[in-house]
């Protein structure tokens, strides 16, 4: 795999997943779920009256960064491609290990609230999460330029004194 962060990680995938559920329960999250494919993963939980999942679009197997050699040379052995494919994974569950982390230190040290940091990623009723309803509708808006009526939820918003000036 090609240089990045956690490009050398010796922590396989099972390993940062347990190190995010002791995480997550160490911060008091409860019904800690997770489930995987080829091309992707999932972890959901429940925190503070909320649920929140996180996806993890894993690396396609297929990429050149597996299937050639850090000089372009075609891997033929197609357990040497696995095995750069299955860094690459790491890599991937390290960083969600790493954003996850960060998150709740930012929660713990009062630099956000639990509900501002976790936002995109809570799911609402219908199974949604409030980026899966609120992206379409941010790209819509950038498209056209103009600002929509967004459709996610009617609750009014209080505004806090440090929301002013942002």
């Amino acid at each position: 795999m090609r240089s990045g962060f956690a490009s050398s990680t010796t922590v396989n995938s099972d390993g940062s997943v347990a190190e995010i559920k002791r995480t997550l329960q160490r911060f008091g999250a409860s019904s800690f779920v997770h489930g995987e494919t080829e091309k992707g993963a999932m972890i959901e939980f429940q925190a503070r009256e909320r649920r929140i999942r996180f996806v993890l679009h894993l690396p396609d197997r297929e990429n050149d960064q597996f299937t050639t050699t850090p000089t372009g040379r075609q891997r033929k052995n197609q357990n040497q491609v696995f095995l750069a494919w299955e860094q690459g994974c790491r890599a991937h569950w390290r960083a969600l290990a790493l954003i996850i982390k960060a998150k709740l230190v930012a929660v713990e040290s009062g630099i956000r609230s639990f509900e501002e940091e976790f936002l995109a990623d809570t799911i609402l009723p219908g199974n949604r999460t409030v980026s899966g309803m609120l992206l379409p509708q941010v790209a819509a808006a950038y498209e056209s330029g103009k600002v929509p009526k967004l459709t996610l939820l009617a609750l009014p918003y209080e505004a806090k004194e440090e929301d002013h000036g942002q």
